[in-house]
């Protein structure tokens, strides 16, 4: 089979079952921490974040899981703060939203470290962005806007219908959508079969081949986006095996 040309395929991975406090799970997000590096998720997000009209003040994470990815990012851009006062990278207020709590204390020092204010939101993405009958309960549905909602291999977990009600939820709750997830090709799934090289547990080495089965190329998520105009879509390769969307709204379609 030629999995580049292939259609996706969504089998649940053993992570997202599996309670948080388990020893697999720590252990498997502890190797979720050194793939990210190897993809270079830091550097594919860092660039996507050129791509906006203006930097965000207000971050939404889906699906952030122990929050250190964009803690790697608050860091880089941070240092370039310091460099220059007038950065506009300071005070950023991110919520970090995942169904599990899992967020350290210490990561959100860190965060606070690096001028930005992380807040960890326990709950349902879907719920939270109003697109299920049931609103979170712990936060009132359709209240929150966000200048940026960020995916980090979160997409991939969910099928063409579902994605494209996640999808229009999230337009209609902020300026700018960034997702960085699995690109799939036929590299990659090579590379997936690998990851016990990098130390990965049992849970990682089943995930990994799953997640590029269930991931992107071409414009697959560009075609899920809510149509209408007032949007900028922008869906490329990122590094040898991720695959980086970006939308934001467009100022000239604003101007009077």
């Amino acid at each position: 089979m030629r999995i580049n040309q292939a259609e996706r395929v969504l089998e649940p991975e053993d992570l997202d079952h599996l309670d948080p406090a388990d020893r697999h799970a720590i252990r498997s997000r502890a190797d979720l921490r050194r793939l990210h590096w190897l993809m270079g998720s830091r550097g594919i997000l860092l660039r996507a974040l050129r791509r906006l009209p203006r930097p965000p003040r207000r971050v939404l994470e889906l699906g952030a899981g122990d929050g250190t990815l964009m803690l790697r990012v608050a860091r880089k851009l941070a240092k370039k703060a310091k460099m220059d006062p007038a950065a506009p990278w300071a005070k950023v207020r991110i919520t970090l939203l995942d169904q599990h709590r899992v967020v350290a204390n210490e990561t959100l020092h860190a965060y606070q470290k690096a001028g930005w204010h992380a807040t960890p939101l326990q709950t349902d993405a879907n719920q939270f962005l109003g697109t299920t009958a049931e609103p979170a309960a712990d936060c009132q549905r359709g209240s929150e806007s966000f200048h940026l909602i960020v995916a980090n291999l979160f997409l991939h977990h969910f099928d063409k219908d579902a994605l494209r009600t996640m999808l229009s939820g999230a337009a209609r709750h902020c300026d700018a959508f960034i997702a960085c997830e699995p690109r799939r090709s036929a590299l990659a799934l090579f590379a997936s079969h690998l990851v016990a090289l990098a130390g990965a547990n049992a849970v990682t080495r089943k995930d990994a081949v799953l997640s590029v089965r269930a991931g992107f190329r071409n414009t697959e998520l560009s075609a899920l986006w809510p149509s209408g105009p007032g949007w900028r879509l922008f869906e490329y390769p990122a590094g040898p095996f991720g695959h980086c969307f970006v939308a934001c709204r467009d100022p000239a379609a604003n101007a009077p």
